[in-house]
């Protein structure tokens, strides 16, 4: 009876633990699962060690090994600016000014401007190592001449005649550390783009001439790759275009780029507290030494009066050179980057050219 019961009733479904069990059960093959995909690597790839250019202000370099969390110390940068320098990822043209850093990304031109140092991932790349040895024979001029200068000033204090005298002042106006690595970086990503403008402009041209004569699919197609290859280039040099357009019509971010200025600042003014606390143990002591006198020795509050003056009159007088020296700051900016503003609204001129005769 039981053997007809079996054979008759369909058989009875899995429950859920048996499902449970079914389905977690180990391979036959023996291969646990996600074998070969190191997800704690892939957890900490961009915590590791990489290697950086380092250029300081006298032109010396040398390479360093850091890390990300290390340089987001370093140059008191957040992770996303970083990020932008990462070469895993396709970014456009940026120039951001922070509190004590400029983050230039600019074609293959990746780096970290301070008031101390450049930074550059290090790279094999051409245009990488033409900026290195640019920036560093600039640095290197500037400093030759700085001394040049003050040895001129010196035997013209003694009466001497010299060559600076005859020729004039040859050396160029004075700008801070971060604006000559900025000019070689503006300078760098706009004669690049600049040259790949010409070599377009050289093959289309003639590519042009030959679709006229004879239409055909193979003049079509070269004619549709030269399109592509000029509209994703006239994209590039247009964002390099508004990157500089926004810095000049932004005086905020012009003054926040001011990186020697605002560490000279920030210099003076821990100098200003240090003197400020000397100044007010120092009066403690005499008070103390002194004998005391209802008549010579000033009420506590007169003191604190006194110091809480001195220290509101500094105050006013590093505001007040402040503002000279930012407005006087934009202005060097502003004439830097109009310079090369002209250079790149010239290169996409071209290719707007170009464009309209394709």
């Amino acid at each position: 009876m039981a053997e007809i019961k079996e054979r008759l009733l369909p058989p009875k479904p899995a429950s859920a633990a048996n499902l449970r069990e079914v389905s977690y059960r180990p391979p036959t093959s023996g291969r646990q699962p996600f074998q070969g995909i190191d997800v704690l690597g892939l957890k900490k790839r961009g915590q590791g060690l990489r290697s950086w250019i380092r250029v300081d202000t006298s032109g010396n370099s040398q390479v360093i090994e850091v890390d990300k969390f290390t340089m987001m110390r370093r140059c008191d940068l957040p992770a996303r600016d970083l990020r932008l320098l990462d070469p895993l990822f396709v970014y456009p043209s940026t120039i951001l000014g922070r509190e004590k850093a400029i983050v230039v990304n600019l074609e293959q031109i990746r780096c970290i401007i301070t008031a101390d140092e450049v930074l550059l991932l290090n790279s094999l790349d051409s245009y990488v190592l033409q900026y290195v040895v640019e920036l560093q024979r600039r640095l290197q001029a500037a400093g030759a001449g700085e001394v040049w200068q003050s040895e001129g000033e010196l035997s013209r204090r003694r009466g001497g005649r010299n060559i600076e005298n005859m020729f004039g002042n040859p050396s160029p106006d004075y700008l801070p550390f971060e604006f000559r690595a900025l000019e070689v970086a503006l300078e760098a990503a706009c004669t690049f783009l600049d040259s790949q403008a010409a070599e377009l402009e050289i093959e289309a041209y003639p590519l042009l001439d030959e679709l006229t004569s004879k239409i055909s699919t193979l003049n079509l197609e070269r004619v549709r790759r030269l399109k592509s290859r000029l509209v994703a280039l006239t994209r590039r040099v247009q964002k390099v275009r508004d990157e500089i357009e926004q810095l000049m019509d932004d005086d905020g971010d012009m003054a926040e780029m001011y990186l020697t200025e605002k560490k000279r600042r920030m210099e003076l003014s821990c100098y200003g507290d240090q003197s400020l606390l000397g100044y007010r143990s120092t009066d403690g002591a005499l008070s103390l030494s002194a004998p005391v006198s209802p008549v010579s020795s000033p009420p506590e509050s007169r003191r604190l009066e006194k110091s809480l003056s001195i220290a509101r009159s500094r105050h006013e007088s590093m505001r007040s050179s402040e503002s000279g020296t930012e407005t006087q700051s934009i202005e060097e900016l502003e004439m830097l980057l109009e310079a090369y503003f002209v250079v790149i609204d010239s290169t996409l001129n071209k290719l707007t050219s170009v464009s309209s005769t394709v």
